[in-house]
């Protein structure tokens, strides 16, 4: 690859975990697309040299974002869709040569996928965390009808924040309190990543028809979905949401479908590299 290959790339604060670049581009070699996509590490003080830079450069295409960024890149963009007001945060940013730049979700439709693939008909939901990711999750359970959810957050103003500005009627508890009874539970925080201090919850409460969906994907099996797959209970692991929203933000990017009939190869891939 040389450096005039038009290319994407992921931003974040630490980023050396990300398994985008392995999953954009498997995608370009398997569809021929002369292109690229790459990680880049941006600190939280170094956003606004980073979009100017990048604004300069004909061969960029945009990027995704993750963790802390999700929040504050809306300072620097567009926003054509409302995300701003719907959701709160932004994970994926296009960009054309001497046009603005224009920030979306891609979070929420990518978190959606795999409960709508298994048909997932619940009623209740327990979401762990109040950052950006947790933002997108929200908007997705609204958008699935979901009646009940419980914020568990080290912060309750700042999950009640979350819940008021998506118009949830839920509730919050600390991360301290016990699991409440639900049909999900999700872990929306960093939470149990490589790095990070562990998430542990006692998941008896939840009934034995539940799902544990943890967006972690660094490491893959991570604490809490061992202690779900102990209990026989289903598990949806990081890989899902982030190979879902991954294949959105390919279609942004590059204006092309990620050939997601390969995805039992691609998944073989990450869990090699781990």
């Amino acid at each position: 690859m040389t450096d005039k290959l038009p290319y994407a790339e992921v931003i974040g604060d630490p980023i050396a975990h990300s398994k985008s670049p392995l999953i954009h581009n498997f995608w370009l070699q398997s569809l021929g697309i002369e292109a690229e996509y790459r990680k880049t590490h941006v600190k939280p003080d170094g956003l606004a040299a980073y979009f100017l830079e990048r604004r300069a450069d004909p061969d960029w295409l945009g990027c995704n974002v993750t963790i802390p960024h999700k929040i504050a890149v809306m300072d620097y963009t567009d926003d054509p869709g409302g995300v701003r007001e719907r959701i709160g945060a932004m994970n994926t940013i296009a960009c054309e040569t001497g046009g603005p730049l224009v920030g979306t979700n891609t979070d929420a439709g990518g978190f959606l996928q795999p409960l709508l693939r298994d048909k997932w008909k619940g009623q209740s939901a327990v979401l762990v965390g109040a950052g950006g990711a947790v933002r997108a999750i929200l908007f997705a359970l609204a958008s699935l009808g979901v009646q009940e959810i419980t914020v568990m957050a080290r912060d309750p103003a700042k999950g009640q924040a979350l819940l008021d500005r998506g118009g949830i009627k839920g509730r919050v508890i600390g991360m301290d309190s016990p699991v409440p009874p639900a049909d999900l539970l999700v872990n929306g925080s960093p939470l149990g990543m490589v790095g990070q201090p562990p998430l542990d919850l006692d998941l008896a409460p939840l009934p034995d028809s539940a799902t544990v969906y943890d967006i972690v994907y660094a490491p893959l099996e991570t604490d809490l979905l061992k202690a779900a797959r102990a209990r026989g209970l289903k598990t949806l692991d990081g890989l899902e949401m982030l190979i879902g929203q991954a294949a959105l933000a390919f279609d942004i990017f590059f204006d092309a479908q990620a050939p997601r009939e390969r995805d039992e190869e691609l998944r073989a891939l990450l869990l090699a590299a781990d």
